[in-house]
């Protein structure tokens, strides 16, 4: 249950900043919030949960659900008290899903709304109040808070994943250098067409896939493959855009347009509308 970005458009922008802003609005935010760093990054002031303050709050629903759970089949099981039975025991377990069974509450009426009715929110609505209703309140309890748990835990993995496609898009090129009329010019990578030939310096980052011409070079594909140990390519094997050529000048035939280069489709991926999670409190 993510509440990272709740405030913003539900879109992934090219540049995939987090998946919170389109990419209209960002350039406003950035030319107008006085906290946007020179850099064109977000400040830590900026509205943006950058905290571990932020994570606990995140976290904090599951972990009341799960205290209260445990102290109430304590009080069921190994320290019986009298008077933890009957209303008593039912309003106890009602407040133990409350934290984590509201927001999947909301979610399926919503659902509702819009006439779709066969959700994960209300089948987990159907499943938890069913076992209320049998009394058997401590499995209604468990199944929402593992729910709630597993989505927890898929948020943080997602946001994993889009971190890294940051950092490799922040640094994408923006300029390739083809070959016309016997020199080097720059021009933008949507521009080069298939069987183009293109100039690689080193430090740069590949702008298109292509075949290397060159005799070989090194490369960081740390952004594509997560390999941290640098790659050597040698002539006549594929090079994808975005490995940074780390060796001397090399030359690439083209062999994809930009749109369908592996850079492109992880942007694409990041244009994507992500599937909507139950929002916390």
């Amino acid at each position: 249950m993510n509440n990272t970005g709740k405030s913003h458009n539900r879109t992934y922008n090219a540049p995939c900043k987090m998946g919170c802003c389109s990419s209209e609005v960002e350039t406003n935010t950035h030319a107008n919030n006085p906290n946007t760093l020179r850099d064109g990054s977000h400040s830590h002031e900026d509205g943006h949960n950058h905290n571990h303050e932020a994570v606990w709050q995140q976290y904090l629903p599951a972990m009341i659900s799960f205290a209260m759970l445990v102290i109430g089949i304590l009080l069921d099981n190994y320290i019986k008290q009298d008077f933890f039975q009957g209303y008593i025991r039912l309003a106890w377990y009602g407040l133990a899903y409350f934290p984590v069974g509201l927001p999947v509450i909301r979610e399926a009426f919503e659902t509702l709304k819009k006439g779709d009715f066969f959700t994960e929110f209300t089948l987990m609505c159907v499943a938890t109040m069913g076992a209320f209703a049998l009394g058997e309140y401590p499995e209604g309890v468990a199944v929402m808070l593992f729910y709630s748990i597993g989505e927890l835990f898929q948020s943080a993995a997602v946001n994993r994943a889009k971190g890294n496609i940051k950092a490799l898009l922040d640094v994408r090129p923006d300029t390739a250098f083809v070959l016309r009329g016997g020199n080097f010019v720059k021009e933008k990578p949507e521009n080069a067409e298939i069987g183009d030939i293109i100039q690689i310096k080193a430090g740069e980052k590949v702008p298109l896939d292509g075949e290397m011409l060159s005799e070989n070079s090194s490369f960081n594909t740390a952004a594509l493959t997560g390999e941290s140990k640098p790659k050597t390519i040698y002539q006549g094997e594929q090079v994808l855009a975005g490995m940074l050529n780390l060796d001397k000048v090399i030359e690439l035939k083209v062999n994809k347009k930009f749109a369908d280069s592996s850079l492109a489709r992880i942007l694409i991926w990041c244009k994507m509308p992500q599937p909507k999670k139950p929002k916390q409190n």
